[in-house]
């Protein structure tokens, strides 16, 4: 298989039914919506990582949910980019983010990883920052004693309102990536 033009995405979030639908699992809801929408199956379970592969916007991608918890999210994707042959460079990877207001998605190249562990568990896995990221805004709760509460909690009622127009356009700004690169991707969302 040529990877050349093998791309990974690589939605966040923690395994298990008393984590779906929180907010720190925003990165796993956009990688199922892209799954979805693109007829990609995410049957395969090796390196404890959940994906699949298919194409999205011309380009062969894997679609990956790591399953060994937020925290510890880099080894099981570095073993799986390394049995695939793909570089950070060629990796995309969607979580959320408290910094952003809600509603907000960010597309990032390199940087520091914010205090998401998610995000530092890849960097130090990988050795490297050299990745894209999709960042969906989840929202700050204004207290920092109250951060890990807020993103392992379920979205209120006015947020799930407006949750799958979130996932879509982070679905979206991922495509859009893949199309077109990320630095007229990041240009043209940022500026609406």
């Amino acid at each position: 298989m040529d990877t050349k033009d093998f791309y990974l995405l690589a939605g966040l979030g923690n395994p298990g039914t008393g984590y779906e639908q929180t907010r720190h699992n925003a990165g796993f809801m956009v990688i199922d919506r892209l799954a979805e929408k693109f007829d990609i199956t995410l049957s395969k379970k090796k390196f404890d990582v959940s994906f699949g592969s298919g194409t999205i916007a011309g380009k062969a991608v894997i679609l990956a949910k790591p399953m060994a918890f937020m925290n510890r999210s880099g080894p099981p994707l570095l073993r799986l980019a390394n049995f695939y042959k793909i570089s950070s460079r060629q990796m995309m990877v969607i979580h959320d983010d408290i910094d952003l207001a809600y509603g907000k998605i960010k597309i990032k190249t390199k940087g520091g990883h914010g205090g998401h562990k998610g995000i530092k568990s890849i960097v130090n896995a990988f050795g490297s920052n050299e990745f894209v990221r999709i960042r969906v805004g989840i929202d700050h709760p204004g207290a920092q004693d109250g951060v890990v509460d807020h993103v392992l909690g379920r979205f209120s009622e006015s947020e799930k309102a407006l949750l799958p127009q979130l996932i879509d356009r982070a679905g979206d700004a991922a495509v859009e990536v893949l199309e077109r690169g990320a630095e007229v991707a990041m240009n043209r969302l940022h500026r609406s």
